[in-house]
Order: C-alpha cells, then structure tokens, then sequence
C-alpha cells in the first residue's frame, strides 16, 4: 500500500518537470553579424519582410505566409486594427507596398504596368506619411534603424514611380507636363522643375535610370550623398549623325553649331511630395508634386517643416557617359585620320553650368580622351568641399593635329564657351580657370599660358635658303597659329608627365613608324595648307631637308621637332601659379636621369613651380592614387588662398 503515494508523488514530479520544461524559455548566443542582419534586413536588402513589419502582423494576430496569400486584405487589417502606433501601421503598410510593387515587377519586367507603378506610389506615400506626418519628427527617430529603413522604401520608390510613368508618357516638351500635370490611374502628378536648368532647355531626356540601378568597373569609389529622394540620371539627345557612336548618341557631333556639351548624363535628385497639411489628408490624396532638382546646388530640402539633407548620387551620369561615349573607338579613329573621328576638339561640361563655381580644364594625352581622367575628375568631385566650389570641363581633342593647330583650336573652343555662357566675363566660372594637362594635353595647357612676346620664329625657318621678303610673308601666314599671348582666365595649372622639351621616345623606331600611319583629314589639311605649300616650294639649305610632310603630333612631341625646341622657351603668364606631377618608373636613378618610360625628368620639370611631385609610376600617373591626393591638395589650396572654399 505505501508504494501507491510514493508512484503518484513520483508521477507528479515528472509531469511537473515535463510540463516546466514544455513551457520554459530557451537561450541561446547569436554573433553581432546574425543580431545586425535579424534587425535590419528587410524587403529591400533581403526579399523578405523586416522584424519590425514581422512583430506588427504579430501584434494584430496575422502571419507573413497569410500577408503574402492575401496581401490587400492584411493591409486592410493593418489599417483598421487598433493597438498600433502611426510608426508601426505606416511602415509596415510603407513595407508591404513595396513588397507588392516589386512582386509586380518580377511578374513582367519591364512592363511598368499599372498596378507596379500604383503600389510604388503608395509606398511612397505611406513611407512620406510615416517620415514628416506620423507623431514623432525624424530627428526624434535619428537613431532607429526603422527610419533609415523606411526613407529606403521611399527613396525607392520614388525613382521606381517616376522612371515607370516616364517610360510610359515620354511628353513631347518638359514645359507641357510642368504646366498641364499627367493624370495616372486616377492620381494627378505635376511636375515642378524650378530646382534644375536642364542643359537643353525644355527638351525631354532619352531616358530616366535610377542611379541605383547602376554598377561600375574602372572607377574606384562611388560617391553619394544620403538623404531624402530618388537619385535619377538623365540621359540627354545629341545633335547630328550617331555614326562611330554609340546608340545612345554620346558622341557630340561635328555638324553641331557650338563648340560644347553641357552634361550630357546630368544627375537629377527627384521628391515626391503629397498634397495635404495633416496625416490624414496625406493618406487620402491622390494628388502628387513631383519635384526635381539639381544635387550640385541644392543639398537640403524643406518638407513640412523638417529640414533634411537631399539625396545625391555624383557618380553614375559621369560613369555612365563614359561607359556609353565610345571615346576609347574614336579616340583611335581619330589618331590615325579615320572615317568618324574627331576633327576638332569638344568641350564636355561635367554639370550643367554654374557660373559661380571655378572650371578645372583637363585636357588628355596622345591617342586618349575624357576617359584618361576617370578617376581624376570622380575623386575630385568626390570631395565635397571641391564638389562645391568647382565644375570640370573636359577638352576632348583630335590627337592627330599638329601642336599648333590644337592650341588655336582650343583656344577658339574654350572662348566660344565661355561666351556663350558669360558673355560680359563676369562669373567666377570664367575667372581664375585651373589648367590640369597630361602627356600632350600638358604642353597644350603650356601653350595655352604662354606668350609668343612677337618673338622671331627664325628657327622654324632655319633649315631654307629664303629670299628677301620671303621671311616676312612666312611669318605673316603663320601668324594665327603661331603668335599667341596667355588666355587671361587661366590662373593655375597643373602640369601632370607633360614632356615640355620633348621626348626621345618619339625619335624611336615603333613611333616613327606609327607617325607614318598617323594621316590629317582634309579638314585640317586646308587649315595649314597655305603654309606648307609655301614651304614645300622653298629651297633648303645646303644638307638640310624641306618638308616632306605636314608635322603631326607624333613629330611634335620630338626633343627635336623644331615647334617644340622654340616654344619650351616661351615665357609663362606673369601670375600663373603652376605646380608638376612627374611619374618615375627607375626610382633607383638619379632624379635627373629618370623617366616615367616615355617622358624624361629632364623634360617634365619646370623651374619656378610651386610644387613639383615625383611619384614611382609609369607614364599613366595621373590615375595614381597620389597624384589624386596631390590634384585634391592643390585644389584646397588655391581655395584656401583666394578666400573661398566654404560650402554653397
């Protein structure tokens, strides 16, 4: 009998033990890589919907696998369901429509159909809603990584909506749609476009790609500004035949009336905005503002009453002009005298004019283009002390034309430029200009900061038996080309590999041979025609050679070539601040015996500079990392001297 008391006592304690053990909490370590990624994946970064959404659909008693089943009527729920704050039915609901925009998008890519393009605007709304309208302020949650989750759905959003509804609409004339507003599914959008002055007035881009959408091989950082909006990329026409160009039409076209492409892939930052002063009458609308603007001039933006920093995205237009440019292809033609080159040189601004910001002029080397200074100009627009206070302008320039006939040219290019968009000389933009040359484009930048002072061009003429008079009426035609004072905009320079005094190299057997295979179009034949007609018919002196052909650039870079020996002794402009940037690929020589394999020391330095860098590396050594820090350094420096420098 006493067994029966101790079996139930034992049988008590198990069931206890078991039911405790049932019911018991269990814990467990997680890595801080396992924590971050629990809290912060989301729709966007993972496919999957946040823990923050997750504990929302928990709160109101609803599973995701039911949300994904019935998505309307868990929205619905969410709507109506008491219990949750502003923040947690706005972002979920902000999360849950961008679930189902990119669920649409899957189903027929490309399509930017309806019911895509309505979920991306409700996303946008209810992440808007949740950012400016809901009962806490943004700085209140400037620490909650729910925010920076939600301000991703709307900045997604927003580039999603506006790039569908323009694959959709394409207006013929940006003025219409600024006036008249698109009706869209039953929404009514307009567009306010005072934030930007596109480069080509009120003609509508070729596309609109969101600069997220975009990756990169060749540059080495991408630079962005975090804040509020869509980050877009506008894709402009060009004028003329596309022939040696790409299909996106990158090439500027040598019928074309001006010597100039105003960024021709601009960088839009886009706002949605919608109509109402309360939560309420937000989330009731269907009236849209669709703002644009220019990131370059605008960082912050007033939304009800909260000032936050504009999104930015300073990279993808650039990147993506090159990437389209088909300079590399041209670049080539345009060297050996090919169908579809390049005849004379092209001035790319980087950004839409601003005639407050100091201009950087680089200009390419030999057989190059824009693409030399891929990561130059990045790095530099990269800082956004520079961002602010400068613009860059790329000369693109046949590099097949003798010396001469490119200083002119550029000359020409670069005054129509500034004409156009100064006419009376007065903007920053058209004063104190900083010169950034390499290899050729470096004793281009020379010349054009350099003064002739009328001097005699006996040495030009040294190898003929000239007449009386003859002299004169030789200098007399080569006067446009060769008498040339400083261009008074251009107050600094940088002189990166740039053989001022020419280089041996071009007296080598592979460059001789590839200047024989270098040919002028006729375009640039007739410019030079009258003179080397006049000197074909001259006697040469006793041992010496005439001319046998038109020098080309090849010629020109010679330590020999006649032009180069006569004006590596020009003086420079009085207040020209210079500074070097000269490679060296023997470190182990002597200074004055290096070379970076093609220009020697010795013809690279200048006496005078203000400083002069010599880097290991080979003749490329524009794109290394330290002459980007040196090209910074000057640039902050020259601010630094001028007073300026402050942020915009």
């Amino acid at each position: 009998m006493l067994l029966l008391p101790r079996l139930a006592t034992t049988l008590a304690l198990c069931t206890a033990a078991l039911l405790a053990g049932c019911a018991g909490v269990q814990v467990s370590s997680v890595l801080p890589s396992d924590y971050l990624s629990q809290r912060r994946s989301d729709i966007l970064t993972a496919g999957s919907l946040s823990a923050a959404t997750l504990e929302t659909l928990r709160v109101i008693g609803l599973e995701s696998k039911r949300c994904n089943a019935q998505p309307v009527q868990c929205r619905d729920a969410i709507v109506g369901m008491p219990g949750l704050t502003d923040d947690q039915r706005l972002s979920s609901l902000a999360e849950l429509w961008t679930q189902t925009a990119l669920q649409a998008q899957r189903a027929a890519p490309g399509s930017h159909g309806s019911d895509e393009i309505d979920a991306w605007l409700e996303a946008a709304r209810h992440a808007y809603a949740y950012l400016f309208f809901s009962s806490r302020q943004p700085g209140e949650r400037i620490f909650e990584d729910r925010q920076t989750q939600v301000r991703d759905y709307y900045n997604h959003a927003v580039e999603q909506a506006i790039t569908g509804l323009f694959h959709h609409t394409q207006p013929s004339h940006l003025a219409a749609l600024e006036a008249s507003g698109l009706q869209w599914n039953g929404w009514t959008l307009r567009t306010d476009l005072s934030g930007i002055r596109l480069p080509q007035a009120g003609v509508v881009p070729r596309e609109l790609i969101p600069a997220s959408s975009l990756t990169f091989s060749g540059l080495r950082n991408l630079y962005r500004r975090d804040g509020i909006g869509g980050e877009l990329v506008a894709v402009f026409p060009v004028d003329g035949p596309q022939d040696g160009a790409t299909a996106s039409g990158a090439l500027l076209s040598e019928d074309a009336e001006e010597p100039f492409q105003e960024a021709p892939y601009p960088a839009l930052s886009a706002l949605l905005r919608f109509e109402g002063e309360t939560l309420t009458e937000v989330l009731q609308t269907r009236s849209v503002q669709v703002q644009m603007y220019d990131p370059y001039r605008i960082g912050e933006v007033l939304i009800a009453g909260a000032r936050v920093p504009l999104a930015a995205n300073f990279t993808s237009g650039y990147g993506l002009w090159l990437a389209r440019s088909g300079f590399s292809t041209q670049a080539l033609r345009s060297l050996l005298g090919l169908d579809n080159g390049l005849l004379r040189p092209q001035i790319y601004l980087m950004q839409p004019y601003d005639p407050g910001r100091r201009v950087v002029l680089m200009l390419h080397g030999l057989a190059s283009s824009p693409e030399a200074w891929i990561n130059v100009a990045n790095e530099v627009l990269g800082d956004e002390t520079l961002r602010q206070n400068y613009q860059i302008w790329q000369v693109y320039y046949p590099t097949n034309a003798p010396l001469a006939l490119n200083n002119r040219a550029i000359r020409d290019a670069l005054q129509q430029t500034f004409a156009h968009f100064d006419p009376q000389g007065v903007a920053k933009a058209s004063q104190q200009v900083t010169v950034i040359g390499h290899s050729m484009g470096g004793v281009l930048a020379r010349l054009l900061v350099s003064s002739t002072q009328g001097q005699s061009w006996d040495r030009l003429l040294e190898n003929y038996q000239l007449q009386p008079g003859q002299q004169a009426a030789l200098e007399q035609r080569m006067a446009p080309l060769l008498n040339f004072e400083p261009l008074p905009a251009i107050t600094d320079a940088i002189f990166i590999a740039a053989p001022h005094r020419g280089t041996d190299f071009a007296n080598h057997r592979i460059a001789r041979w590839a200047a024989n295979l270098i040919t002028l179009p006729f375009s640039m034949l007739e410019q030079v025609g009258d003179v080397t007609r006049a000197l074909a018919q001259l006697k040469p002196r006793p041992g010496k050679q005439g001319l046998l052909r038109i020098p080309n650039s090849i010629d020109n870079l010679s330590d020999a070539d006649p032009f180069v020996r006569l004006t590596s002794h020009l003086p420079l402009a009085p207040q020209l601040r210079y500074h070097s940037i000269i490679g060296d690929s023997n470190p182990a020589l002597p200074l004055a015996d290096s070379s970076d394999g093609i220009v020697p020391y010795a013809s690279a330095h200048l006496p005078g500079a203000a400083s002069e860098l010599v880097i290991a590396s080979g003749h490329s050594v524009q794109e290394h990392p330290q002459a980007i820090i040196e090209i910074r350094r000057i640039l902050h420096e020259q601010l630094r001297r001028t007073g300026a420098g402050a942020a915009r």
